[in-house]
């Protein structure tokens, strides 16, 4: 009898060892659930930076456009840029509006992440900020002292089917990016508001991450960014290949570590480096963002998604212009818009609008011989 007991006992203990265990395998595995939950929600490296700059008076909307069949003027909207980037902001109005996007623009260089690439890029960071200075520039009304709103000075223009093709037929033949094309005329257009027309122009190009960075949604902010500049005498081609340097170098990387590198500091330390100009890698007159090609074989067809589409990036005191471009259903759009510390008033991003258009006129035509073809809308 005493035997039995003792197998008896023996085996009620491994049976509570064997419960044990699983409880363990359970909690353990919760716990890193948990974690994994914890780490999905965590705030992302680049939103903290934007609700500092909105504390300092800055409007972080970045401007979405839409311009339904014949109307002229646009319907603007604004999705804050601490929640989105461009992609995830545009992909979320269309969206909204009943259209299917199963999957967004995914990054397809090559460059590996490496922190290895912040290591490398540090000099940059230290290096002293050269800032160009603006010429005499028609300045506007000055805006009230209410909380932070949208730029008044904005301008766009909606280039038709047609001409879309033919821009992209000439920068196929060129074999340069559609984004390396618009980022020349841009400068091009804008240089001679500069006190300086020969200066260095430095650019802030956005770089879309997803593909290689997890999010919670994919909506959030993926976006990194390359400083390129852009001398006067340099082609579509040098700027093309400066490009693609950046990526290649890894500075993409470089500044998406130094995001995340941020969230280290306080938020009184991160005010300091804004107001400072020290946020960035290096001083930007502007940032240029190209959102890419959407639905290009037309299958959204919801009414409130039809039309033409705009948009343009947050801009801040310490970059004062924000370009962007987008084309949907192969109708590629332009636009500026310009902080009201530089000006408010209209008629200055129209100009650089309508040279911005010039210039990529007179580029098509000395491809093409042959003029953009079609209609388009400017305002």
């Amino acid at each position: 009898m005493q035997c039995f007991a003792e197998v008896g006992i023996q085996n009620a203990s491994e049976d509570l060892y064997r419960a044990e265990r699983r409880v363990w395998r359970l909690t353990r595995g919760l716990f890193r659930y948990k974690e994994s939950i914890m780490s999905k929600n965590r705030t992302d490296p680049i939103s903290s930076w934007f609700h500092v700059a909105e504390q300092l008076g800055e409007y972080i909307g970045i401007r979405f456009g839409r311009v339904p069949a014949g109307a002229v003027e646009p319907e603007w909207m604004f999705v804050r840029h601490s929640d989105f980037d461009g992609i995830g902001g545009f992909a979320e109005l269309l969206r909204r509006r009943g259209a299917d996007l199963p999957r967004l623009a995914q990054l397809r260089h090559p460059a590996k992440a490496s922190r290895l690439r912040l290591l490398r890029a540090l000099a940059k960071y230290l290096k002293p900020r050269q800032k160009l200075r603006w010429g005499d520039i028609e300045r506007g009304p000055a805006m009230s002292s209410s909380p932070s709103q949208p730029p008044r000075a904005v301008a766009f223009h909606l280039f038709d089917d047609a001409s879309t093709t033919q821009i992209r037929r000439v920068c196929r033949k060129n074999a340069v990016s559609v984004n390396s094309f618009l980022l020349k005329h841009l400068t091009k257009a804008v240089r001679p508001f500069l006190q300086d027309q020969a200066a260095v122009v430095p650019w802030m190009i956005p770089v879309n991450l997803r593909g290689k960075v997890t999010r919670e949604r994919d909506t959030a902010n993926f976006t990194s960014y390359v400083g390129v500049k852009v001398c006067s005498y340099e082609s579509v081609n040098d700027i093309h290949l400066k490009i693609y340097a950046a990526l290649g170098r890894g500075e993409h990387w470089a500044n998406w570590y130094a995001y995340k590198l941020g969230g280290l500091l306080t938020t009184r330390m991160k005010r300091w480096l804004i107001v400072k100009e020290l946020a960035m890698s290096q001083w930007n007159l502007g940032s240029f963002s190209n959102l890419g090609d959407w639905d290009p074989e037309r299958t959204i067809s919801q009414a409130d998604c039809e039309g033409g589409w705009l948009f343009a990036p947050p801009v801040l005191r310490c970059q004062l212009l924000g370009a962007g471009c987008v084309t949907f259903q192969n109708r590629l759009s332009l636009t500026i818009q310009v902080h009201p510390d530089l000006t408010t008033s209209a008629a200055v991003p129209q100009a650089w609008i309508q040279a911005w258009v010039k210039e990529i006129e007179i580029d098509v035509a000395s491809v093409t011989a042959e003029p953009l073809a079609g209609h388009w809308l400017t305002a």
